[in-house]
């Protein structure tokens, strides 16, 4: 399905009905990452799949996609299906949009699962680290599609994963450049919202990998501390969809129907 919204074009699924559960996908993917899913959570479930800013068929607005933004869209289709609450999955990136929804919008939002992300800001390293991947982004953006995507995944995970890994930097590869850098851009300087896990009423999940290559096992830990905030680790890499695939589902399921 797809939606107008400020000049752009904004691609979604919507299938099943019950409880909506909407997820958001990480930098790089897009909504069909969640394909293998659907087919079980609608059987009980109303499932949302967004196509964010610069991301799968979904256009850009600008040179910058602050994680705000994004959540502007999500809220837009949301209000189009006429939607009042619902359960949000966010991964990685999808997370911080997620995030920056509840912020705005805490009465929409029932329950917050955080997928291989963080409530936290980008440290001054990582910052720096986000410039250089622009920098390469714009020398070379399929060279750093593959080497990125393929980085994502637990070394010893990389082999018997190859066939799918191949579809995820095939999918990635149709991502224009003008979203990478907008995305990167976004995420360098989104807001903290460590604050969320604390002081807020609806249910929450953290999925932790725990050889995680992108996000600090250690730091994702301290910031659920003296939380009610449910943690989950699974042992492999940033992309628990895949590496813990029927894990993943089994948690998310349980999630979501435990009211």
């Amino acid at each position: 399905m797809v939606l107008k919204y400020k000049g752009i074009d904004v691609f979604y699924t919507d299938e099943g009905k019950g409880n909506a559960v909407v997820f958001l996908h990480g930098f790089l993917e897009n909504r069909n990452m969640w394909s293998e899913f659907v087919p079980v959570l609608i059987k009980r479930n109303r499932v949302i799949c967004i196509d964010l800013l610069g991301h799968g068929k979904t256009g850009c607005l600008g040179y910058v996609h602050t994680m705000e933004l994004m959540a502007e869209v999500v809220d837009i289709v949301l209000g189009h299906l006429k939607i009042r609450r619902s359960h949000f999955i966010g991964h990685s990136m999808g997370g911080y949009v997620a995030l920056a929804f509840a912020e705005n919008k805490p009465d929409a939002v029932k329950g917050l699962v955080l997928m291989n992300s963080t409530s936290r800001a980008d440290t001054k390293e990582k910052k720096v680290n986000r410039d250089r991947a622009i920098l390469a982004v714009k020398q070379n953006h399929k060279a750093f599609i593959r080497m990125v995507i393929a980085n994502l995944f637990r070394p010893k995970n990389r082999r018997f994963l190859s066939k799918e890994i191949k579809v995820v930097i095939k999918e990635a590869l149709n991502t224009p450049l003008q979203g990478i850098v907008a995305a990167l851009e976004g995420m360098k300087i989104r807001e903290d919202r460590e604050v969320l896990l604390h002081f807020t009423p609806y249910r929450k999940m953290i999925i932790i990998g725990k050889k995680d290559p992108v996000l600090n096992y250690e730091e994702l830990l301290d910031q659920t501390s003296k939380t009610e905030v449910d943690v989950v680790e699974f042992p492999d890499g940033h992309m628990s969809h895949m590496e813990n695939k029927n894990a993943f589902l089994q948690k998310i399921m349980h999630f979501i129907e435990n009211k």
